[in-house]
């Protein structure tokens, strides 16, 4: 499933609910704009929440502990994030006009609140020597189960080169799976492949895949693609990051 959230009376854009809009995604999912000035206090008593800051410049404050951001734009490769447990209270104050992606779920778990920052989260470098370059892209991770195994969620970023693909070869979970896109510029576009379905990715679009759906990315020459992935894992099957079922039909191409 595809779609183009829109801007709601809260000057966020909804792209799940666990117990509404796309609730089969498992995840609450808003993309959240806040003006310079602007602060905003969150608190959840059963859920866990990360907020990643897209662009622009915020002050985290939590536990008696505060760390600024800083993101000239999302193909600025210095995300920072803060991953908390339910019960614990964080405010978030905008130096700058800014865009934040706020990921939420249901966790029994309490564990100590995480920064992430540039130095802190992994970077990964596919597809280089592979298709003559064409599946070459970098791919960043806040958190997984290799570094938050009391988390129920992963996060991460792409950076998607022009006219290259990613999430490739064409592959499967059956973990539910969310990518919200960003583009250099407005006209920017790519194509989003969602099992049998292709949808023309634009600026602020969002991909909502379910299990067993083969998901794969390409974005026009010209253009730079930016995408947050966000995962919800399954109680009792989480996903890891081999956790990529590659369609029969493909498979030659993880030979490559």
């Amino acid at each position: 499933m595809f779609e183009i959230p829109v801007l709601n009376e809260n000057n966020e854009k909804v792209l799940c609910e666990m117990n509404g809009k796309n609730a089969d995604m498992g995840m609450t999912i808003k993309i959240k704009y806040l003006k310079a000035g602007e602060s905003v206090s969150f608190f959840e008593s059963e859920n866990e929440t990360a907020v990643l800051l897209v662009a622009g410049e915020v002050k985290f404050l939590w536990n008696n502990q505060s760390q600024t951001g800083r993101r000239k734009d999302p193909f600025d490769m210095k995300p920072y994030c803060l991953h908390t447990s339910k019960c614990t209270a964080f405010t978030l104050e905008a130096l700058a006009d800014s865009e934040i992606v706020v990921q939420q779920t249901d966790n029994d778990k309490q564990f100590d609140a995480v920064f992430y920052t540039p130095e802190n989260c992994l970077y990964q470098e596919f597809g280089k020597g592979q298709w003559d370059g064409a599946g070459h892209r970098v791919v960043s991770t806040m958190f997984d189960p290799d570094n938050a195994p009391y988390s129920n969620m992963v996060l991460g970023e792409v950076f998607n080169k022009p006219g290259r693909w990613s999430s490739y070869p064409p592959h499967h979970h059956p973990q539910p799976e969310v990518y919200y896109y960003r583009f250099d510029k407005p006209q920017g576009f790519g194509a989003c492949f969602n099992a049998d379905n292709v949808y023309k990715s634009v600026d602020s679009s969002a991909c909502f895949i379910h299990d067993g759906e083969d998901h794969q990315q390409v974005v026009a020459p010209g253009y730079n693609m930016y995408y947050v992935w966000m995962i919800r894992h399954i109680d009792g099957d989480p996903w890891y990051k081999t956790t990529r079922f590659v369609s029969p039909e493909h498979e030659w191409l993880t030979r490559e």
